[in-house]
Order: structure tokens, then C-alpha cells, then sequence
């Protein structure tokens, strides 16, 4: 079993800058991958994913947030983080941390991040 713990979700203005944090408790020896997902609040809206590393420096980032945001990762603190700047209203979500382990991926419950215009 992994827990997830997100922090550091808040509001910030247009243009701001927001670092969200999420630490990973228990059988941590099993994760490979680590990432972010976001869902907004608009009904039937899905889940969008942001961004993953590996367990180096290896990242990805989906095209909406690519040059903005930045993924980082810790593992002496099995901790990945996600630097986010020039916000923009349309990033406003519930931003969720995910890793993939041998067994299945877990989930956070998810930190809220309002931008407002």
C-alpha cells in the first residue's frame, strides 16, 4: 500500500505562481512513476492528466501546460512536486498526485488550486 498526501493548493491571481507538494508514505520501494492530474469543476468534465517522472529526471507534460509548469522529484523524501507559473483561470482544478507501483497506481486526495482573472 502507497499514501499519497497533496499540500499546497490555495487562490492565486493571473500570473501567479503556486508549488504543489505531494509525499508518499508506506511501500514507497515500489513506485516507478509519479505525476499530477487535474479535474475541473464543470460537470462532466474528466480527468486530464498534467505531467509524470520517472524515477530520474525524465518528464512529460500534456501541451496546455508545457513551459509553464515544472515537475520535479525528490526521492530521498519519496516527495514530487509540481512548480506551476503563469496561472491562468483556465488552471483552476482539483489537482490530484498519482504514482504507478509493480502492483497498481494509487491516487491523493487531491489539493484545489483557484486562479483568479
Amino acid at each position: 500500500q502507497v499514501q499519497l498526501v497533496e499540500s499546497g493548493g490555495g487562490l492565486v491571481q493571473t500570473g501567479g505562481s503556486l508549488r504543489l507538494s505531494c509525499a508518499a508514505s508506506g511501500s514507497t520501494f515500489s513506485i516507478s512513476t509519479m505525476g499530477w492530474y487535474r479535474q475541473r469543476q464543470a460537470p462532466g468534465n474528466q480527468r486530464e492528466w498534467v505531467a509524470f517522472i520517472n524515477s530520474g529526471t525524465n518528464a512529460n507534460y500534456a501541451d496546455s501546460v508545457k513551459g509553464r509548469f515544472t515537475i520535479s522529484r525528490d526521492n530521498t523524501k519519496n516527495t514530487v512536486y509540481l512548480q506551476m507559473d503563469s496561472l491562468k483561470p483556465e488552471d483552476t482544478a482539483t489537482y490530484y498526485c498519482y504514482c504507478n507501483t509493480y502492483v497498481k497506481p494509487y491516487w491523493g486526495q487531491g489539493t484545489q488550486v483557484t486562479v483568479s482573472s
